[in-house]
């Protein structure tokens, strides 16, 4: 089995391998943001998890395919992660990242709810902080719960970095608000700032996994 494993401090990349993003009320708007920004060349696999509606289809892929530079779609379970693709949690189903012997794989789980959420995004970035350590970037935006607090603790506690949304700027502070109280050390920015980072990061930073 593959494990991305901890590196020395000094080992650290400048990029990550892969950033999981996590959004609920007043999300979609925050997440156009990030990923509109993305450019052709970003080669970093993306998973995203916004809280939708159980009962119905999501549109997310839909709306964000021609907007994005890069491949945006519905995670499927057991699908092999591709640089640079964006993949969106579909409703009713928790996301997860896991390993396999030819690299990160994805997984739907039927699990139980989480802050009463499915998809979860604490589920998300505690799987893909398992895998990629240090090499995750976890981002916390707009949202009405807790969920996304003990993920983005997660992602910390395996090395890894986290953004929070600055509450005053997101149209539901409560998310990013639980976030920053969980996880003081995480560095709290702006949608634009955010976006100007992803946009700033050069292809090839991420490890060939």
């Amino acid at each position: 089995m593959i494990r991305l494993g901890k590196r020395p401090a000094s080992a650290r990349p400048p990029q990550p391998d892969a950033i999981v993003i996590g959004a609920s009320a007043g999300g979609v708007e925050a997440i156009s943001v990030l990923l509109t920004a993305l450019p052709a060349r970003f080669d970093i696999p993306v998973f995203v998890v916004q809280h939708l509606p159980r009962e119905r289809p999501s549109l997310l892929a839909d709306i964000f395919t021609p907007r994005c530079a890069r491949p945006v779609c519905e995670a499927a379970d057991k699908e092999p992660v591709a640089r640079g693709t964006v993949y969106f949690a579909p409703p009713d189903y928790h996301l997860l990242v896991d390993r396999s012997d030819d690299g990160p794989l994805l997984s739907l789980s039927s699990d139980e709810p989480v802050c009463f959420a499915r998809p979860s995004i604490d589920v998300l970035f505690e799987a893909a902080a398992d895998v990629y350590a240090e090499g995750l970037l976890g981002i916390v935006l707009s949202g009405a719960n807790e969920d996304g607090s003990d993920g983005l603790a997660a992602v910390l506690a395996a090395g890894g970095r986290g953004w929070v949304q600055r509450p005053a700027e997101a149209s539901s502070s409560l998310m990013p608000a639980s976030a920053l109280a969980r996880c003081p050390q995480a560095e709290v920015l702006g949608l634009a700032d955010m976006a100007a980072r992803l946009a700033g990061m050069p292809a090839g930073s991420s490890r060939k996994v």
